[in-house]
């Protein structure tokens, strides 16, 4: 057999053995009647901001006529609500009920607290090491953008809603990639109350990516002294990696910090998070310092970059 033959057995092992761990192959998952695609389908249902059929269809890539079917099944059981779109008469509005948001509640503690207890079973180190390889290979695989990924992003002024979903995004996304405890949401939670009440307009500014209505990305500037802003809580989503929008982010953090008439943009970031320090880099800046930290229950390696304007 060939290498790639070798290697996508490997692979295939993994799944086999990943699926019985996690209980994939019983008939409802998590002690429900549910299967994995309805839950996935719950789950996009409950953090999509504006869900539609088309949306899901879209991120999960599911037959239209399968996905149709789930959406009655849940509209039967009252687990969901459809609505008709005033933009677009074709198209449902989706939204779970009372009864839907208490079920998927119900079933993502469930899910939280199975996995909680595989890692449990791990020492300390190999529960770092574990999910640093899952985050890892997250990024290896999503590196292969389909071209259908491959839209144009707009990005917006902040809006009610988007600071709660900027601290629950950073608190999910760094846990399942890096593993940070929730230390690190709650500093999230602490940035974006002060940006809020000391905000500045003139001076400070936090925008939000959006790709087919759906938040993709963040970025945050503000003001450090009279000369200096700091850019901050730079954020995408898995689903719009690889398109060009961190860099597209940056990009216009840094136009608006020379409109506002500063002088230095600096930031603080993780040596581990290789994809941001590379558009840093890019976009100019230069590290001046770094120290170990282990702040949000990992050993890391804190640094200041700057950009002299």
């Amino acid at each position: 057999m060939s290498t790639i033959d070798n290697l996508a057995e490997r692979v295939r092992e993994f799944n086999r053995f990943y699926t019985r761990e996690i209980g994939v192959l019983n008939e409802g998952l998590l002690k429900s009647p549910f299967s994995l695609t309805e839950l996935r389908v719950l789950y996009e249902l409950a953090h999509m901001s504006s869900p539609t059929a088309v949306g899901i269809r879209k991120e999960l890539n599911l037959d239209p006529g399968y996905l149709s079917r789930i959406v009655k099944r849940f509209v039967k059981q009252g687990l969901l609500q459809r609505t008709r779109s005033s933009e677009d008469t074709r198209e449902y509005s989706l939204a779970l009920t009372a009864r839907g948001r208490k079920e998927f509640a119900l079933l993502d503690q469930r899910s939280h607290e199975e996995i909680g207890a595989l890692l449990r079973c791990l020492p300390s180190r190999q529960r770092e090491r574990l999910v640093g390889a899952l985050g890892t290979a997250q990024r290896i695989l999503e590196r292969r953008v389909p071209a259908s990924r491959e839209a144009h992003h707009t990005l917006r002024p902040h809006q009610p809603g988007d600071m709660g979903w900027v601290v629950e995004r950073h608190g999910v996304l760094y846990f399942q990639e890096y593993g940070w405890d929730e230390r690190f949401e709650a500093i999230v939670a602490r940035i974006v109350a002060d940006f809020i009440q000391k905000l500045d307009p003139r001076r400070e500014r936090c925008w939000i990516a959006e790709r087919n209505g759906e938040r993709a990305g963040s970025i945050f500037l503000v003001r450090k002294n009279a000369s200096t802003s700091q850019l901050r809580l730079l954020l995408v989503e898995p689903h719009a990696r690889g398109c060009g929008l961190g860099r597209q982010l940056v990009d216009e953090c840094l136009s608006f910090a020379r409109q506002a008439g500063y002088r230095k943009v600096i930031l603080w970031t993780n040596s581990v998070l290789d994809a941001a320090r590379h558009i840093y880099q890019r976009a100019g800046f230069e590290l001046v310092e770094e120290s170990p930290h282990n702040d949000f229950g990992a050993e890391l390696i804190g640094q200041t970059w700057e950009l002299k304007l």
